[in-house]
Formats: C-alpha cells, structure tokens, sequence
C-alpha cells in the first residue's frame, strides 16, 4: 500500500508516524511545501522574544530524521498542485527545480493547514509580516535584529496577536494592538476578557478595541494604520494576526466536499467524499462536541489526533474522531488564561438555555506560601445542570482546572458530577475543596434554589427597581475603597444583629468582594424571610468590567476609581 500524505506539522506528520507503526510494509511519502515538515508552531511566538533560542529547538523532526526512524520518504520544497482522484495521483512541483511530476497514491491524507487571512487593504511591504510557519519567524527574527525596530503594530487580538505583542515587548518593542471586536481572545466572555484587558494595558501595550483598519500601507520608514473614526497609528513593523481560512484549493479543484468556509467535509473516520482520500488538521470542518454543530477549530491538539484516527483508518482500525471542544491555553506575561467548550455567546447561538456561575478562589490552601486567586467561570444548561463550558484566568494551577472540567465536559457531567471529583489535594497545590468542586457546589446551591444571583449586566435594571436595597456586606475599609452608589454597609459579621432595621418588603441585592461572604449573607436573609440576591464574582469583578474604558457600560461605584 501506497499513502501520499500532503502536508506536515501536526495533522501529517502524526499521520504518517503512526501508520508506519501500524504498517511497516507501507510505502510513505510526505509533500510539504515548505522547508520544515515538523515544527513546534505554537512556540513561534516565544522564539521571536527569545524565550527560545536556537532555532533548532524549533524542528521536531527533519527529512533525515524521519527515514531514520520510521522510513517515511519526506519531500520538503515540494507543493502539491493537483489532485487527480479518478487516476489517484498528485501532480507535485520541485520549488526548487521547478520541475513537475506526478505521484500515485492507493490512499491519500490531505494535510494543507489554514493559511493566514491578509485583508485587501494591506499594502505589500517587507515591514508586514504574518506569523504562521517558521519562515514567517526567521523572517520577523531577522527584521527586529537588522532594523531595530522601536515600535510595533499588532493587528488582532486572539492568540497569535497576544502571544507575539508579549513577546515584541519582551524583546523591547513599544506595542499597539488594535482589535475589531471589543475583547481579545472570542473564545472568552467579554467579562472575562476585561482581566487580560487590564493585564495588557498593565504592561505598556496600547490597546484599542472595536477599531477597524481600512488601510495599511508604508509612509515614512514605517506603516500607517487608518483607522475608522479615530487617529491613524504609525509604527516601525506591524504584525498581522486577524485569523486563518482553510487553504483547501486542492480539494474544491478535485471535487471533494466542502463545507464552512471551504473547509474540507470529513466523516468521523476523517474520510473526504472520496472514499480514498482522508483529511485532517485545521482544513477541516468539524462538529462542536457540545453542541454537534459545524465548526473551524484550527488547534494543534484536534490535528494531531486526527492525523492518528486517519492513520488508524487506513490500517484497517475503525477509529473516530467526536468532535472537539476547543480547549485552550495561553501565556499573557504572568497571566495564565484558559478555556475549553461553550461561552455565553456560543450557548446563545445554539438555542441552550444556561446560566453561569463566578468564583475568585486561591489556587492552593491560603494557609501555604504563595497563594494567588484565580478567576473561574463555569457555564451549566439550567434544566439539568450540566456542565457547557469554563474560562480560568489565574496564575498558578489555571490550566489544571479547566483540563478537569473539560473532562467532565466530555463525559457528559453534571454540576453534582463536580461536587463528587476526587481530585488531589496537598495545601502547596490545591485546597480541600478544589476550586472545580466549588464550581459544582455554587451551581447547586443555584439549580436549588438555595441562592438567587445577579451579574454586572444586570445593574442597570436593579438601579432602576423601586424597591432595590443594594446591601454591602464588605468590611467598612472595603466599603470605603470602593462600593456601589447608594448602598448600604452591614458587614456580614454584624448582618444577625441588624436584621431588625431592614424592610421585608425591599429586595436585598448582596455583595461583597469576591461573592462568598454575600452568598453567607443571602442565606442568613433568606432564612429570616428577605428576598434577597447574591452579586456574582462580587465588587472585585465588577470593578474589572466597570474599569473597562469607552464600553458603554453604566458606572455605580463609589469611593476607589474602578480601574
């Protein structure tokens, strides 16, 4: 058996290492069109601000090193230029040679990536720059040394856009990111966005959200960005990071099935519309686990599975892939910001009926050195309580959490399911009660009824209630830093003893800093028979959001300017 695999890094590499330990009979030829057929492309970023040295560390494997090991032929410098499905062949070019030839094939997997989006109004220029292959690094790497440039426009705000404006920093670099959204990174809710927001701006970099570019062009030994309604910004490079597209030309001129966005249409073995060619990686369309919708997600972890299940496929093991979830995780200088399934826009477009919920919890027992607070944020369906999607922003142990819950998403748990995780325990690394356990209990208390809640969205409709009580159950020194107009201060220690000068017929909406000891006041108020809400992720959430500059959104706060 012959397999012709085009495409390397993720999807094709792993596709071609783990059929030959499947098949050690098998002839194996790999077309990369570049000049590295395995490479570590989520580490570009670091090698840019010198995290990464050498530029070795950034090849996983050579031509070489793959016929020592697993005997595959690799073909760097070689593009695919056509599929030939009725005479199973790939008609391939030498881009060194300029030669062309055909190669025959009894299966095919179809590899090509997504390549990165550059808008029509980009002008051509050697200071833009795109950051999608390795070249694309050495090229930015090179630029920075021979040029020396002071500052720096980064265009987009998801993870290539974060991960370099970090590292350009790093490398001394004054940054302006301009986003057209207003938040960076859409696999996050806008709240949770707001603490990158602050960290970004805490570091030097200007941001400028929902900004739209309508020109880039070069002017002055630099590019000029014009933006819509506002100044126009000038800078000595600019990077482009506004998203990727599925580089599926082979596959429209061969007639292989597309779907969204030209993305190639697979079963769950990964086989294309013709039953001898299988595609894999971020050219592929695949269904939301959650949801089982269509969906792009272009991450190194989907690929390398689905490199594995169609090589598993054309060994003869019936493998499947069942969807993906998108978990993630990202470095934003101390910051670690993770997530895995659903946000709140993402259930709202799938018709699911949910609700969320907000912790601040220490990332280990407060009682060892070095604790730090992470900002968790779980969504659950409110008829069953099962668990949709989480976002962690934090420091130590972030990721940790949202591996768990996106296991739990996986197997289909429920919020009790979270209360009942055995998870470790030792106070340099966790607490007893994890904060995942925690997710689980807060949402309990909510599906039971235990506690009402309230978010910041939710402000502008409390202000305006004739019968609102905004009760305060901070100490009197947290009250005074910062506290919502008109409040009330009882702190929670005192609520017992004056419970006799509240009114039974106001609503009492509760808050705190973090929403633990207002949920212990909601309760003592309930079971004196107050209406009574609890604020979630409490005033030191709000004051993120609240801070957020030019959002529109209604300011209440008192006392500390909320920034």
């Amino acid at each position: 058996m012959k397999v012709v695999i085009i495409g390397g890094v993720a999807g094709g590499a792993t596709a071609a290492a783990r059929l030959r330990r499947l098949d050690e009979s098998a002839q194996i030829v790999v077309l990369e069109r570049g000049g590295y057929v395995s490479y570590a492309n989520c580490g570009l970023p670091y090698y840019i601000g010198g995290v990464i040295k050498e530029r070795a560390k950034l090849t996983l494997q050579t031509p070489e090193s793959f016929k020592n090991r697993f005997n595959v032929d690799v073909r760097v410098h070689s593009e695919a230029t056509k599929i030939l499905p009725a005479e199973k062949k790939v008609c391939v070019r030498d881009l060194k040679s300029g030669k062309e030839y055909f190669e025959s094939y009894d299966k095919l997997v179809y590899s090509p990536g997504a390549k990165a989006v550059v808008p029509p109004f980009v002008a051509k220029s050697e200071r833009v720059f795109t950051l999608r292959t390795v070249e694309d690094t050495f090229r930015i790497d090179d630029f920075i040394r021979e040029k020396e440039p002071k500052s720096a426009l980064v265009i987009g705000g998801g993870f290539i856009g974060l991960e370099t404006a970090e590292n350009l920093v790093h490398r001394g670099i004054a940054v302006t990111l301009v986003q057209l959204e207003e938040q960076v990174m859409p696999p996050f809710d806008y709240d949770m966005a707001c603490i990158l927001h602050a960290k970004i701006r805490e570091k030097g970099i200007r941001l400028l959200l929902k900004s739209r570019v309508t020109a880039l062009d070069e002017a002055d030994g630099g590019v000029v960005a014009q933006i819509e309604g506002k100044e126009s910004v000038r800078a000595d490079m600019a990077l482009l990071a506004v998203g990727v597209v599925p580089e599926t030309s082979l596959a429209a001129e061969a007639g292989l099935a597309l779907g969204i966005k030209g993305a190639v249409v697979t079963d769950a073995h990964m086989r294309t519309s013709d039953p001898d060619i299988y595609a894999v990686g971020d050219a592929v369309q695949v269904s939301n686990f959650v949801t089982g919708a269509a969906a792009l997600v272009p991450l190194a972890g989907p690929a390398n599975k689905q490199g594995r299940i169609a090589a598993d496929n054309i060994a003869g093991i019936p493998s499947v892939f069942k969807g993906s979830q998108g978990s993630s995780v990202m470095k934003l200088f101390e910051l670690t910001a993770a997530a895995t399934g659903l946000n709140e826009r993402a259930a709202l477009q799938a018709g699911i009926d949910s609700d969320s919920v907000v912790l601040f919890s220490p990332d280990h027992a407060t009682y060892y050195p070095g604790a730090t607070n992470m900002t968790l944020k779980v969504l659950f369906g409110r008829a069953d309580g099962k668990i949709l999607g989480a976002q962690c922003v934090g420091f130590g142990g972030t990721e940790k959490r949202i591996d768990v819950i996106a296991t739990a998403i996986r197997a289909g748990m429920t919020a009790k399911d979270l209360t009942e995780l055995d998870l470790c325990y030792a106070p340099p690394y966790s607490s007893a009660k994890d904060p995942v356990n925690m997710a689980g209990y807060v949402i309990g208390n909510l599906s039971e009824g235990r506690v009402r809640q309230h978010t910041w969205k939710d402000m502008p409709r409390i202000v305006a209630e004739k019968d609102a009580v905004l009760l305060d159950v901070q100490t009197r020194a947290e009250f005074a830093g910062a506290h919502f107009e008109g409040a009330i201060n009882i702190p929670v220690d005192e609520l017992r003893a004056n419970l006799s000068a509240l009114d039974k017929s106001k609503m009492y909406y509760v808050n705190c800093f973090s929403g633990l000891r207002s949920y212990i006041a909601c309760r003592v108020l309930a079971a004196n028979g107050f209406r009574c809400s609890n604020f979630a992720g409490g005033m030191r959430f709000y004051r993120i959001v609240a801070g957020e500059p030019f959002d529109g959104t209604p300011r209440y706060l008192c006392g500390m300017k909320a920034d």
